[in-house]
């Protein structure tokens, strides 16, 4: 079994509160969880404006399954918004 993970960094522009934030990441996560079926939740810097941080899990029993779906998610979210992306690392784990 293998566990894929994948962080996505933000840097938010022109977002002066919270609840337009809220809107963007609400928007990003249903985006990921229809079309790859994956858990996805933010987790850092919740109170900040100007930073937006998902963290995105699957599992699976092929570890290249995995790093692709994962990379296919990166692209979506690429393509999904005009919001910075600064970083986006992808793991998969062997349990």
């Amino acid at each position: 079994m293998y566990i894929g993970t994948l962080r996505l960094e933000f840097r938010l522009h022109g977002i002066f509160s919270l609840k337009e934030k809220r809107r963007i990441a609400a928007s990003l996560k249903q985006k990921l969880r229809n079309k790859f079926n994956v858990a996805v939740a933010e987790t850092e810097d919740q109170d900040s404006h100007g930073r937006l941080v998902l963290d995105v899990v699957t599992v699976s029993g092929d570890a290249g399954y995995a790093h692709g779906l994962l990379q296919k998610a990166v692209a979506l979210v690429e393509a999904a918004t005009s919001e910075e992306l600064v970083t986006a690392d992808v793991e998969v784990f062997g349990v």
